[in-house]
């Protein structure tokens, strides 16, 4: 009986199928791209402002510099002072500077309402039913524009009442 020998021939070898330099340049420049992509995000994000919001005292003292952006501004609802006419939907009240540091959020609350030196901003929300934690120190973070008169008109209405929570 004769013995069979297998082998392989030479010429039918499949062809190498690593990558290629020009296939990593490909990978190569669209890492750097997706690297480059995220730097820029994470830069913009810090140089537009790292705080949630501004003060009260921050907006008035420097209200050429606000006027007619969109901001986002934190202060306390003085309660006396709200209004609301229900037909039109327009809610009025006064927000007075926080502290910028406290251990105590209804103690700085109040701490504010009471003090007569407290910068104080009228704000008009339009649009929007009177919400129920609207009253007196509630901490209000408002996204709006400072109008040319003044007055902080609102397009985004939040509240916290620290009674509550």
């Amino acid at each position: 009986m004769a013995q069979a020998a297998w082998e392989k021939p030479l010429s039918s070898a499949p062809p190498h199928k690593g990558i290629t330099s020009s296939g990593r340049w490909k990978y190569l420049v669209g890492g750097l791209l997706i690297l480059g992509a995220v730097a820029y995000l994470v830069v913009s994000g810090m140089l537009s402002g790292a705080r949630y919001y501004i003060s009260v005292d921050e907006l008035t003292g420097n209200q050429a510099q606000y006027l007619g952006q969109n901001v986002r501004v934190a202060g306390a609802v003085l309660g006396e002072t709200i209004e609301y006419d229900s037909e039109n939907l327009i809610i009025t009240f006064t927000v007075v500077s926080m502290p910028e540091e406290y251990d105590n959020l209804a103690d700085a609350l109040h701490e504010a309402v009471s003090d007569p030196n407290a910068t104080r901003m009228q704000v008009r929300v339009e649009n929007q039913v009177k919400p129920e934690l609207l009253q007196n120190e509630a901490q209000a973070i408002m996204t709006g524009q400072l109008g040319s008169d003044g007055i902080f008109h609102v397009s985004e209405l939040n509240l916290k009442c620290p009674s509550r929570f």
